[in-house]
């Protein structure tokens, strides 16, 4: 696991790309519109934007804000908790037997609590991407109606993830000028997960 770099913009459009052709032949809306979006991030956004690799191949991407989250579907109480948001999880459907979207989010959920946070938060629009969620100990929070469209806000909370260590390497950045050095005791980094990964409370 590791932060993304200027030089990884292709390879994440290449991601996204991919991941959105597995999802509409399935009758699924992918991320196609987003591809250039999310790539842009990678020299932009350093430090938020994380990518998982599997023996040298990116097989995963994911956002990670840490000081702030969607003022949206959350209560103000909510908002004060410190919190690790996720959003932009993509992964690459030729690597499903070592769960990556799973392995980033137990990851996320173990930072969080390396950091000294309370939750993981995450939100979509699909029932069936809530299930997804839910049976990795994401519950709602809240569905949001809309307008634009209806929203479910999910948390879980944080906890280490000990067994991590096993499975997962961690590339650590830098910390920025305004931010706290995270509490994880050094560089962990670079994944090379078994050829399957199985993560405690999944079903796949």
């Amino acid at each position: 696991m590791r932060p993304a770099r200027a030089e990884d913009q292709d390879t994440v459009r290449e991601l996204v790309e991919v991941r959105s052709q597995w999802l509409e032949r399935r009758g699924l809306p992918g991320w196609r519109d987003s591809a250039r979006q999310l790539a842009a991030r990678c020299g932009t956004h350093q430090g938020t934007v994380w990518l998982l690799e599997r023996a040298g191949q990116v097989i995963g991407h994911t956002t990670v804000r840490r000081d702030f989250g969607p003022p949206w579907g959350w209560t103000p109480e909510e908002l004060a908790e410190p919190a690790l948001y996720l959003s932009d999880t993509v992964t690459h459907p030729a690597h499903r037997d070592a769960e990556p979207g799973s392995l980033m989010s137990l990851w996320a959920v173990d930072r969080a609590a390396r950091e000294g946070r309370a939750w993981v938060r995450r939100d979509c629009t699909s029932t069936a991407v809530v299930a997804h969620w839910a049976a990795r100990g994401f519950a709602v929070v809240h569905d949001v109606p809309g307008p634009p469209r209806r929203v479910f806000t999910l948390a879980r909370r944080a906890e280490r993830q000990a067994w991590l260590r096993d499975v997962l390497r961690v590339e650590t950045p830098a910390p920025a000028a305004d931010s706290p050095t995270p509490a994880h005791g050094g560089a962990l980094a670079v994944v090379r997960p078994p050829a399957r990964v199985r993560c405690p409370g999944t079903e796949r």
